[in-house]
């Protein structure tokens, strides 16, 4: 199940779960192209609605705790950390 649209992607393409194993086919009629196509669209939308929201969601709770970068010019000073060893120069 994926977490913000609360389906699988399978449950969403097809609006059935995946089953595995043997099976026997049913006798009936085949859904026309056209409404399969029709119903797709439909779940993509509702699926899309689902992202959105969630999207809105972390960004709310994610911009709570942000704040503003300092912008730099051209000229400024900056101090920068030597930690990271594939930045320490050879030699020393």
């Amino acid at each position: 199940m994926q977490t913000s649209t609360k389906v699988s992607p399978f449950k969403a393409n097809n609006r059935q779960d995946l089953h595995i194993g043997f099976e026997m086919r049913k006798k009936g009629k085949f859904e026309k192209a056209e409404e399969f196509v029709i119903r797709i669209k439909e779940v993509h939308k509702e699926a899309e609605a689902a992202l959105r929201k969630s999207q809105e969601e972390m960004n709310k709770y994610t911009d709570q705790k942000r704040s503003n970068a300092k912008e730099y010019q051209v000229g400024n000073w900056v101090l920068l950390s030597m930690k990271d060893p594939k930045y320490q120069m050879k030699g020393r």
